[in-house]
């Protein structure tokens, strides 16, 4: 049968610790557009027109990169590979890597330049070797998009160049910097770096929370042009917890800096981080029918936390629901319920719960006794 239990807040967040500042209730920004969540979990902490469809600059190379980070992650690219420069990339306007025509490039170059100085000449290098030509290269991107549930973005180029068919929602911007963050642990520390010298001109990483030394700040792009105005996907990591920033439409450079700033601050201050379950830590215990272990634990694969504001935290409820007994043989691993964890400032978060150990099928005399035992007393 299935079963609902609704677990004891009280002991679950005994052990966390209890929120100083009590988030505000209204918080706004000069950005056109912004968004703010937590990496962990996908929680949106702050959104204004979150999903509004804007030029989004050299924010757009985030798309890019995740593209190239893919090949080298499959091993079809690597590092240290030499890439033809084309006229076309030489003559690519705005910010440039400035790599030469008829020459060859290391891909980390081409990274690091698109990366840390917004190269678009080294994005077009980068997007002619994997796909032929930028425009080619486009279509990848639509196409990786829609596999990663973008709804409102659309490319033309891998450089953010001005186009009225080239766009991306500031959620889309988080989504993507997410990705990248947690699927290329490897390649992310290049967001961080504040400089980088190629062709014996230094430039410097045009992320202001960088040069200012915001703590936590470890990445990761800007983007600037008339019809987009001043933006920045930024991240930053406290005390085990990070959060991802996009805001877009800004006035000027000044404004960039001090909006993303306060945003940030904002996240940090006004949440926390409420960790309900370790992972394989135990939620609760199912029956086991005809089993050679009575109960089995049902476990989170992974760590379960949410992050609210202390005021929230008041109403958060976690239930459990599985079906029991639950009939040997059960295999580790093996998914038997889900922990659904609901609060007044996020969506319903639900967690797969797997068998904890393997519980193989008793033997005919256990059968028959644990069969006679459950008519008897019953499921607990």
């Amino acid at each position: 049968m299935l079963v609902i239990v609704r677990l004891s807040l009280l002991l679950l967040l005994l052990s966390v610790p209890y929120g100083a500042a009590i988030a505000a209730a209204v918080f706004d920004t000069a950005a056109k557009a912004a968004i703010l969540i937590d990496f962990r979990s996908g929680q949106v902490l702050f959104a204004k027109n979150p999903d509004e469809p804007r030029p989004p600059a050299s924010m757009s190379k985030l798309m890019t990169a995740y593209l190239v980070f893919e090949r080298l992650k499959e091993g079809s690219l690597r590092l240290e590979d030499e890439l033809p420069v084309s006229e076309k990339a030489w003559r690519t306007g705005g910010s440039r890597t400035f790599v030469q025509v008829g020459t060859r490039v290391k891909v980390i170059d081409l990274l690091r330049g698109m990366i840390v100085q917004s190269g678009n000449d080294a994005s077009v290098v980068l997007a002619e070797a994997l796909a032929g030509s930028e425009r080619a290269f486009a279509k990848l991107m639509n196409e990786k998009a829609v596999e990663l549930g973008l709804t409102n973005s659309n490319f033309v180029n891998a450089t953010g160049l001005p186009d009225p068919e080239h766009y991306m929602s500031v959620r889309d911007l988080a989504l993507v910097a997410r990705r990248i963050i947690g699927e290329f642990p490897e390649y992310f520390p290049f967001y961080s770096e504040r400089e980088f010298t190629y062709n014996k001109i230094r430039q410097f990483n045009r992320n202001p929370l960088l040069r200012k030394k915001v703590p936590g700040v470890d990445g990761m792009k800007t983007g600037y042009t008339k019809e987009a105005g001043f933006g920045l996907v930024a991240t930053a990591e406290r005390d085990g917890r990070r959060l991802i920033l996009v805001v877009a439409g800004l006035e000027s450079a000044r404004d960039r800096a001090i909006e993303a700033e306060r945003l940030l601050e904002f996240g940090f201050r006004e949440f926390r981080e409420y960790r309900l379950f370790e992972a394989g830590t135990p939620v609760v215990e199912a029956d086991v029918w005809l089993g050679e272990a009575a109960k089995v634990a049902l476990v989170s694969r992974e760590l379960v936390a949410v992050t609210l504001s202390r005021q929230a935290r008041q109403s958060l409820e976690v239930k459990v629901r599985y079906e029991n007994p639950v009939p040997a043989p059960i295999a580790a691993g093996q998914q038997l319920g889900e922990l659904v964890v609901t609060a007044p400032e996020i969506e319903p978060l639900t967690v797969p719960l797997v068998a904890g150990a393997e519980v193989a099928k008793a033997g005919i005399w256990g059968r028959i006794t644990g069969a006679l035992g459950y008519l008897v007393g019953g499921a607990s």
